[in-house]
């Protein structure tokens, strides 16, 4: 007795297919949200990357239901960000847009532009910190000195973490491997601060 032939496998109609990728597009949106992006920026580059062919601003603006106006405004954003390029049709005068599926690519000039960039002003705002507590010290000497040690420590304390996180940063988008010692004297350091104060 011969075995019967295993059945043919299921095909995903085109609607099914779709309803996945916007599911996938509306996760990637979630997530660009919680790290303080526009929630449909997210939704339209998912939705470039999971097709295989560039889309039109109108099959954009129909698949995702956005307004016009809005598609414009995002996609103008995501070029800024490098996160989508414009692609042509030859034989169509409309704009075309395609993802820039280097996932890293993307991460990494966000990380340089937005996080690295408040690291440093960051950095900047606690030296300026000190330069003025120093002055302080120099021009009212012995007025409100706990206070104004208390400051200078506590400042010196979130200068050493900047700068540790700005060497992380730094490492990681140069493709560097990253040197834990710079962590561990923060965290020694911070743990010999508490046994301090509990004293």
């Amino acid at each position: 007795m011969t075995a019967a032939p295993p059945p043919d496998p299921v095909k995903a109609s085109p609607s099914a297919v779709n309803d996945v990728i916007l599911r996938v597009a509306d996760s990637i949106g979630g997530l660009m949200e919680f790290w303080g992006f526009k929630r449909n920026l997210g939704r339209m580059w998912g939705l470039l990357y999971m097709e295989p062919r560039p889309l039109a601003a109108a099959e954009i603006s129909d698949r995702l239901t956005l307004s016009s106006g809005a598609v414009s405004m995002l996609l103008t954003e995501l070029l800024q960000w490098g996160a989508v390029k414009k692609s042509w049709i030859p034989g169509d005068r409309r704009d075309y847009y395609e993802p820039e599926t280097s996932i890293w690519k993307m991460v990494s000039r966000v990380f340089r532009e937005r996080e690295l960039r408040q690291i440093n002003g960051a950095i900047e705002t606690f030296d300026q910190a000190i330069v003025a507590l120093t002055a302080q010290q120099t021009t009212h000497p012995g007025e409100d000195d706990a206070r104004l040690a208390l400051a200078q420590e506590r400042i010196a304390g979130l200068m050493a973490l900047a700068r540790v996180g700005a060497h992380l940063l730094e490492a990681m988008l140069s493709g560097e491997s990253v040197d834990v010692l710079p962590i561990k004297a923060l965290s020694d350091l911070a743990a010999a601060a508490t046994s301090k104060s509990e004293k």
